[in-house]
């Protein structure tokens, strides 16, 4: 069975973990600076909340947010028609061998988190969960 080139099966390793936390971090503060002359993107507040890197760390994905989850699409087109200039300044900020190419994807962990409340909210889920913890008694 042929392995994914993004996925050894293994998880992240400590180097890609890394890489892609400086690159997170770098990114946000490119962002927040207003780095990118470009008005569409500066005109969104936009959270960076991972960023995974392949194995040899040459692609790296950012899965990002504009605050308040509104004009989404519209973010990640402008984050997506300037990534070879936020590339360019992520490399100047750190010492990568590569610069790496960036992906864009919007996060969705905070919808799927506001999913998981309201499951949590219904009263048969409580109902559900309050009982099994009665029977752990």
């Amino acid at each position: 069975m042929a392995q994914n080139r993004f996925h050894s099966g293994n998880g992240p390793s400590q180097r890609q973990l890394r890489v892609g936390e400086l690159i997170r971090r770098t990114l946000s503060d490119v962002l927040a600076r207003a780095d990118v002359h470009d008005p569409d993107l500066n005109r969104h507040s936009i959270t960076v909340g991972e960023v995974k890197t392949s194995p040899d760390l040459k692609v790296a994905t950012a899965y990002v947010l504009p605050l308040g989850g509104r004009d989404a699409e519209e973010a990640l087109a402008a984050l997506r028609r300037n990534a070879p200039e936020l590339r360019h300044l992520i490399a100047k900020a750190m010492t990568l061998k590569y610069a790496p190419q960036l992906r864009f994807v919007l996060d969705e962990t905070f919808d799927r988190m506001d999913d998981t409340r309201r499951m949590f909210a219904d009263e048969r889920v409580r109902r559900d969960v309050e009982h099994d913890e009665d029977d752990e008694d």
